[in-house]
């Protein structure tokens, strides 16, 4: 049975918060193995981050995983941390390199993702699970494809128990990358990172900015379709969820889907899938 989990961001607002759990209560009844909570903008492990999981865990019954950033923290905050979300139970975490938060000069104590995952196994042992990211498109700031798999490879050899891709439209690139990770030795499960499609121009400034690719005949039919919102959902539910079958008929292990707070789409994917 394949796995299904979602990724939550940390409101700010009251507003925020009231969305928040319209989606998670909406989203109870995907019955996801667990939810993840980021770190929020600009990188701080601190901000907003252990309030929302709590939440999620507390209010919603969800399985949680905390994202863990290791820019700009120390040992000693890192390992606070650790202490909190083992105290309260969580078995999980996405541990990631994060980007240095804004106005900090420093990167902290640890630079790597990697490094970051053997403090976590040195100091909490055998009690996360661990999740780290992967880049089926490459990292954008990789040298090269073959760096990038080497990193990836640096996160599992330090303990990581699985990954979670950064979203693609692409399934070939998600394949070719397993493929390319297994002949290095990576045996761990590699969950396919899954974007809704409901606002597209809000997907394409993601995009460009982390750097996954939309197909040049998404994009074309997107534009089609101008400002017909509803048009444009329906066509992003259609494009998700079958991009969503080709991954699990080709042997994905699960799916990881980013939210955004929201649930409609996500909702209306997973009920095309079944």
């Amino acid at each position: 049975m394949p796995s299904i989990s979602l990724e939550f961001f940390p409101p700010k607002t009251d507003e925020q918060r009231a969305q928040l759990d319209r989606a998670a209560t909406a989203l109870q009844a995907v019955e996801p193995d667990y939810v993840s909570v980021t770190f929020g903008a600009g990188g701080s492990t601190l901000s907003y981050t252990a309030e929302t999981v709590q939440r999620l865990h507390q209010q919603h019954g969800f399985h949680v995983a905390p994202h863990l950033s290791c820019m700009g923290g120390s040992r000693a905050e890192i390992a606070a941390l650790l202490d909190e979300y083992r105290a309260a139970g969580y078995r999980r975490i996405v541990a990631l390199r994060g980007d240095l938060p804004s106005g900090m000069a420093t990167p902290g104590d640890f630079r790597y993702a990697a490094e970051l995952v053997r403090f976590i196994r040195e100091y909490s042992g055998d009690h996360f699970h661990i999740e780290v990211a992967a880049y089926p498109e490459v990292h954008p700031q990789a040298d090269d494809a073959l760096a990038d798999l080497r990193h990836f490879k640096s996160k599992v050899e330090a303990g990581a128990n699985g990954a979670i891709t950064q979203y693609f439209f692409n399934p070939d690139a998600y394949f070719r990358f397993v493929d390319d990770a297994q002949r290095l030795g990576v045996a761990v499960p590699i969950v396919p990172g899954i974007m809704p499609i409901s606002n597209f121009s809000q997907l394409k400034r993601f995009s460009d900015a982390c750097g996954a690719e939309i197909p040049r005949w998404i994009a074309k039919r997107m534009q089609a379709h101008g400002d017909d919102a509803a048009a444009i959902r329906e066509l992003g539910v259609e494009v998700v969820a079958q991009l969503c079958r080709r991954l699990l008929d080709g042997g994905a292990p699960g799916l990881h889907f980013y939210t955004l707070n929201r649930a409609r789409t996500t909702l209306a994917i997973l009920d095309r899938l079944h």
